[in-house]
């Protein structure tokens, strides 16, 4: 912040507040929660000053699980909440640049700058990420933790690919073995699917409670959550046996998740990463069916940056997570994809997690 001339920032409820403080998250609601003054709850972070705590008396009193470090102040249902939030804003001591985070509501931005001076605002969550994007160890076995529990899941599933199995219950099944291994809540809408087009089989979509038949593959894209660490993990299972052409292709795919593995050394930049996990498809004539990115990097949010992707040109760093995810989806033919996390390191990437990559089929 000071490097940047920025005297504060302010968080609302999110990866980056929790990281800072370990206020931790609601688990996220398809319709949002919502309180009288929600759009106050946040935290206010200045150089050399311990962080001044907002929130709304609902969140402080079934949300909160412990005291964070600084000061909290809490606004009632019947407080003015913009008089109270405009003390505090107007009391931070600050005359330099105020920074807000990028998925702040965007009440809490126009209150804002109603008291600061809007000339004064500019997005914040960048300073965050880049103290988030390289993990500790202890951030690592959190994670850890949370592929174990995404492995424990798969494993547990795999034998419900069997013809007449559906996608709904396939999900079902994943969800509950996660919640059983310890997973706070999946990371994500856990998906299986088995392919893109429009008859094939998808647990987003009306022919999710359609059975599958013999000779289809069902694709697996899940992560689970815990100690506020996201996984995010994809296998590949075959519904019979594999004809040659799909075994061949599913080589090819693992060829190009061991190339991005390998690539992802420190200080490559991500494109060049991402260039090489599409080389091996490209040159087997598949490129325009790898239609995804390598990959994204992972952490207290399921996708954080810098992405693994064309446009990315961040060096990485030892210490980055990240997922290794290429796929090949052929329109009418067939579909294989797989997906682990790497963590960047000197000479190339490590697989963080052991379940094994190999063709997997239930005969």
């Amino acid at each position: 912040m000071e490097a940047e001339g920025v005297g504060a920032i302010f968080l609302a409820p999110s990866a980056d507040l929790e990281y800072l403080t370990g206020i931790e998250r609601q688990i996220p609601n398809f319709g949002e929660a919502s309180y009288a003054h929600g759009w106050v709850a946040g935290a206010f972070f200045r150089p050399g000053a311990d962080p001044v705590i907002v929130l709304p008396r609902m969140i402080a009193a079934f949300d909160l699980r412990e005291e964070p470090e600084g000061e909290v102040v809490v606004v009632n249902e019947t407080d003015d909440g913009f008089a109270m939030f405009e003390r505090i804003a107007s009391g931070i001591g600050t005359t330099g640049t105020v920074a807000v985070g990028d998925r702040v509501w965007a009440e809490t931005v126009l209150n804002l700058g109603a008291v600061v001076g809007f000339d004064r605002l500019r997005t914040g969550t960048s300073l965050v990420n880049e103290l988030r994007r390289v993990k500790e160890p202890d951030e690592l076995d959190a994670m850890g933790r949370a592929i174990d529990t995404v492995e424990r899941a798969m494993a547990a599933t795999s034998p419900l690919v069997v013809p007449g199995a559906t996608m709904a219950a396939l999900v079902e099944a994943l969800e509950h073995e996660l919640r059983a291994a310890g997973s706070r809540c999946p990371s994500f809408a856990t998906h299986t699917f088995t392919g893109l087009d429009a008859d094939d089989l998808d647990s987003g979509t009306g022919t999710a409670f359609e059975p599958l038949r013999e000779g289809a593959a069902v694709m697996f894209d899940f992560g689970g959550v815990v100690d506020g660490y996201c996984s995010d993990f994809g296998r590949t299972i075959y519904c019979g046996d594999p004809p040659a052409e799909y075994r061949e292709t599913y080589e090819v795919m693992l060829a190009a998740q061991e190339a991005g593995r390998a690539a992802a050394s420190a200080g490559t930049p991500a494109s060049e990463v991402n260039a090489a996990c599409r080389r091996p498809i490209e040159e087997e004539g598949l490129g325009e069916h790898f239609r995804h990115r390598m990959g994204h990097c992972i952490g207290m949010d399921v996708h954080e940056r810098p992405f693994i992707s064309p446009e990315d040109e961040t060096p990485l760093q030892v210490g980055m997570t990240f997922t290794d995810e290429p796929s090949i989806i052929i329109p009418g033919r067939f579909s294989v994809r797989i997906e682990d996390i790497v963590v960047c390191e000197e000479g190339g990437g490590r697989k963080l997690g052991s379940y094994p990559a190999a063709l997997l089929a239930n005969n």
